[in-house]
């Protein structure tokens, strides 16, 4: 494991490059460039604010804001999305780069790398896009703020751990490509992100708390609307859970990384 990461290192500059031409591949195919980026996420928030807030009438209770349940979409989209990219593109990152696995040599870490940090980018430009919509609505986020860094980093290391995992297996086993979206659009339902935990029935939400993301997108929702401090009792469990899926997708990538070649 220790070798992989000082390969990563090694081909640093690599990675850079890669995720450098990513993105501005993105940019100069569009004329909107990277406005696609971020235009898909609020096209959601838009139709979920309208539908909650205008036509069901929802409201956030200790809210007053007329548009909170917009912030608070927004809240909970900005951490999923960073989420659900990492795991969707490491889910066929393998497959989709096999031509190249073939032809080159360099550290099969390195693919994941470029999927993260490009992913990191576009979340930051829908962040900053977040923000002046905030200001536009009249809600500008406190000093909580300081801890949306370390949850950028728990939602990261969660996807990334579990994304590598999933892309290993989905090299040997095909069906798993087709399942995983499927289970992701369950798991966005799952997670209270157009809807609060209390509109739960009481029942159910203790199997709610399986979920999880269910800690992260309600930090992140702590930070960005109530402007307080995520629970770190709750988050702490999911540090243990994401270190545990980094360190068997790196062991795991690392077995599996001559037969994956093979196979692909």
């Amino acid at each position: 494991m220790k070798g992989m990461l000082l390969a990563a290192w090694r081909y640093r500059f690599f990675i850079i490059s890669s995720i450098r031409t990513e993105l501005y591949s993105k940019f100069i195919r569009s004329r909107l460039g990277g406005l696609w980026l971020i235009l898909n996420p609020l096209a959601q928030v838009v139709i979920f604010a309208f539908v909650l807030s205008s036509v069901l009438s929802a409201r956030l209770p200790g809210i007053s804001n007329h548009y909170a349940y917009a912030i608070y979409l927004m809240s909970g989209i900005l951490g999923w999305s960073l989420f659900s990219e990492i795991v969707n593109r490491c889910l066929n990152l393998f497959i989709d780069n096999g031509n190249l696995l073939k032809k080159l040599v360099f550290p099969k870490i390195a693919l994941p790398l470029i999927v993260t940090g490009s992913a990191i980018v576009n979340n930051l430009l829908l962040f900053a896009a977040i923000l002046a919509i905030f200001g536009l609505l009249g809600h500008l986020p406190g000093p909580a703020l300081l801890f949306l860094p370390f949850l950028m980093v728990l939602t990261i290391a969660l996807a990334l751990g579990l994304g590598l995992v999933l892309g290993v297996f989905n090299v040997f086993i095909r069906d798993i490509g087709q399942v995983v979206p499927v289970v992701m659009q369950f798991l966005f339902w799952l997670t209270p992100i157009v809807y609060t935990t209390d509109t739960i029935p009481a029942e159910y939400r203790d199997l709610l708390k399986l979920n999880p993301l269910l800690p992260i997108i309600t930090g992140y929702q702590d930070t960005l609307l109530y402007d307080r401090a995520p629970d770190w009792s709750a988050l702490g469990l999911i540090v243990l859970i994401s270190v545990f899926f980094l360190a068997f997708s790196l062991l795991l990538l690392r077995k599996a990384a001559p037969d994956m070649v093979d196979q692909l």
